[in-house]
Order: structure tokens, then sequence, then C-alpha cells
């Protein structure tokens, strides 16, 4: 929570005393002290100072708890208390939200559906990708005689752009397919 409170402040370009008056305007009082003890994790965070302080800095109460500090090593049991250690922070964050329980069958569930709307996103991507192809070889030999000119720089900017989305989102199904076959197999 501490990482998680400081990230998204700096994200949000907030000093610990500009946070604090914003809570203060907020009607949830924290000083700037105590802000940078929750920083420090040498104070807890309450329930209320949760919701206050995710309101303050524009996220929600799930993203804070779901935060995974960035230069977190690779947890060697669960991100929580009391949950299964193959909960990942997506996972973690739709049970945090109400959109999964943690049984079994609801977690299958929900990686299914998550594989299934990755599987529409890797589609567009793709036929998004293969638009700009098709574009560029209308172009023909224009497209290399005026590479500098605007309009072909935007156009390979878009299918630059078109790769690195289809390759994220395929990489993101192959990790989701392989996390639902684990949890198959455990079942």
């Amino acid at each position: 929570m501490s990482d998680a409170i400081t990230h998204y402040r700096q994200l949000r370009e907030l000093t610990v005393d500009e946070l604090a008056y914003v809570l203060r305007i907020l009607d949830h009082p924290i000083s700037a002290d105590t802000l940078a003890e929750m920083e420090r994790c040498a104070r807890p965070v309450t329930v209320d100072d949760l919701v206050a302080i995710s309101y303050a800095l524009d996220t929600t109460p799930a993203v804070l708890l779901s935060h995974i500090p960035i230069d977190m090593p690779e947890p060697e049991g669960p991100l929580a208390t009391g949950l299964p250690s193959d909960v990942d922070q997506t996972e973690l964050r739709a049970w945090l939200e109400g959109k999964t329980t943690l049984d079994r069958e609801s977690r299958v569930n929900w990686w299914k559906e998550r594989a299934a709307r990755l599987r529409v996103r890797s589609a567009h991507h793709e036929e998004q990708l293969q638009g700009a192809y098709a574009e560029l070889r209308e172009l023909g030999d224009l497209a290399f005689q005026e590479a500098d000119a605007p309009p072909v720089q935007r156009l390979q900017w878009r299918i630059q752009d078109g790769e690195h989305a289809l390759n994220q989102s395929e990489v993101a199904l192959a990790l989701t397919e392989h996390r639902l076959d684990n949890l198959r197999e455990d079942a």
C-alpha cells in the first residue's frame, strides 16, 4: 500500500504537502507527516484513509490494494494474506472489484473470459494492421519516394504502433492461456 500511495501521488505530480491539502479540502484531513509515515510503512492505512486517498489520487481502492511495486521480486507466496498462492495481480484486482470469486470454477471462468477478450483484441489489432499495410501497398513506389512526407510518416507510425499492439496482445493471450491451462490441470 505504501508504494502504491507514493507511486500514484508521484504519477499525479503531487507532493506530500499537496496531497495533504487535497485531503483536507475533501474533509478527510491527513497531515503531510502522517502521509509520509504511510508511504514509509511506519503507519498503517485505515479503510477510511484508503478510500479518501484513492479518491484524491483519482484512482480506486482496488487499484491501490492490488498495486505491485515495479521493483518487487517475483513473489514466493500469495500477493496478500489468505489468498491462493497462484493468484496474480490482474486476478486479485478482479476479485477486489467483485468481478470474480476465488473458487476454482469462478477462476477458470474468469480466465476463459479474459482469453476470449484478448482473442478479440488481437483480431482487432491484426485487422487494423492489415489495413495499414494495404494502404502502404496502395502507395507503392510513392511511399518510398515520399518517405518524409507527413502522411507517409503517419502511416508508418500506425504500422509500427499496430505491430507493437498486436505483439502485446498476443503475449497477453499466451500468458492467459498458460494460466488457464495451469488452473485446469490443478483442478
